[in-house]
């Protein structure tokens, strides 16, 4: 059988392959927990699950408008308006299956073989594939721990050619956590503007930040430069539906409409039902963010905590999202070599998965969720530093 070279050459999802490897040995009777998913523990919010099951109750099960019902493309546009204050309408909006979907859809719409996408590392695992699914070239802008992971102009400055086409920007970062501020956001964003550069801003995790951090955005500077940037974002981390697959992007109504051709084209309309949930959370309370928030927070200066006091190890504080990005090469000894055998070494000794830093761009480092109670996290590093300290 002929596969293609397309994907022979793209590599599987490095954190769905170790959540299918965590399952495989819990089949096998092994406990192992899991810091690897990036998959809030919270439940999702009763009112949404009721929507869905109302939803089931009344026949809707049809086809949608493939980018989304007009109700929810108008919520979503609102979301922007709610917290940002700016201004679009439902034509600004496709709904997609997830924000990977929107970012895929962007890709292939804004991408010419050969174009050149900016992308500051370590960055999420399958931005790289997608970029190269569209036929683009992936260029990594290396970020410093001593800098946050954030990007600076000048750094960009030094990876930017004539190819370039667009820089993508993801705030809080997966997988560090880092949070730019507003003003961080738009001088990055002018900045790519004023060479004509177009900017993709990957806000899956925008309510998920902590004081004295602040929600930032780029859906204001949209407003102002609509034809340079879109913005994705979705309700999986917030509202904890990661397998109801609900994402957004707000963009112009041209690149919405090429966005709908690709998703027309393969999957057309997201599920019907998930639809209706995710119009209930966009109408309803909010409040699931306010106790997610508060754990997430107190999690993380946990995990902090504990870091500080291994030899050799620094991490950066992050301010959103509910990852650590440890730089633990200071532990490579014996047979750890790099950041896939520690893995593999703490999922096999310690029965606790964790993704390798390789995976984002920095073999130094590991990314570990603490999107799991207090004490499976208390009890994970306790078991990761007997087999890393002895």
């Amino acid at each position: 059988m002929h596969i293609s070279e397309r994907i022979r050459g793209l590599k599987p999802s490095a954190t769905l392959t170790i959540n299918a490897k965590t399952q495989q040995l819990r089949a096998q009777g092994r406990e192992v927990v899991s810091l690897a998913v990036g998959e809030p523990d919270f439940s999702t919010p009763a009112h949404v699950i009721q929507a869905a099951k109302d939803a089931l109750d009344n026949g809707k099960t049809r086809y949608t408008p493939v980018p989304g019902l007009p109700e929810l493309r108008k919520a979503a546009a609102g979301y922007f308006q709610g917290f940002y204050g700016a201004e679009a309408d439902a034509e600004h909006i496709i709904c997609t299956a997830g924000g990977k979907q929107a970012l895929y859809n962007l890709f292939m719409t804004l991408l010419d073989p050969g174009d050149e996408v900016l992308l500051p590392g370590p960055y999420w695992v399958s931005y790289p594939a997608m970029i190269s699914l569209a036929g683009g070239v992936t260029k990594v802008v290396p970020t410093s721990e001593h800098n946050d992971f954030l990007v600076t102009v000048e750094d960009l400055e030094q990876h930017v050619t004539d190819n370039t086409r667009v820089l993508l920007l993801n705030s809080p970062s997966n997988p560090t956590g880092g949070v730019y501020t507003q003003e961080q956001l738009e001088e990055l964003a002018a900045w790519a503007v004023s060479k004509d550069i177009f900017v993709i801003s990957d806000e899956v995790y925008d309510r998920l930040v902590y004081a004295p951090a602040a929600p930032a955005s780029l859906s204001p500077f949209w407003q102002r430069n609509p034809e340079h940037v879109a913005v994705v974002n979705a309700l999986s981390k917030s509202f904890c539906l990661t397998g109801m697959r609900v994402g957004f992007a707000l963009a112009h109504p041209e690149l919405i409409k090429g966005m709908s051709k690709i998703q027309g084209q393969s999957t057309s309309n997201i599920n019907s039902v998930t639809q209706y949930a995710a119009l209930a959370a966009f109408n309803g309370s909010w409040d699931v963010l306010d106790r997610m928030t508060e754990a997430f927070a107190r999690r993380r200066d946990y995990i902090l905590e504990t870091l500080g006091s291994w030899p050799g190890v620094t991490c950066p504080k992050p301010n959103g999202a509910f990852y650590v990005f440890p730089v633990l090469n200071a532990l490579y000894k014996g047979d750890i070599t790099d950041s896939t055998t520690l893995c593999t070494k703490l999922l096999e000794e310690a029965g606790v998965a964790l993704v390798p830093g390789s995976a984002f761009g920095d073999d130094r480092c590991a990314r570990i969720s603490y999107a799991v109670s207090d004490d499976v996290l208390a009890d994970s590093l306790d078991k990761i530093a007997k087999v890393l300290l002895g």
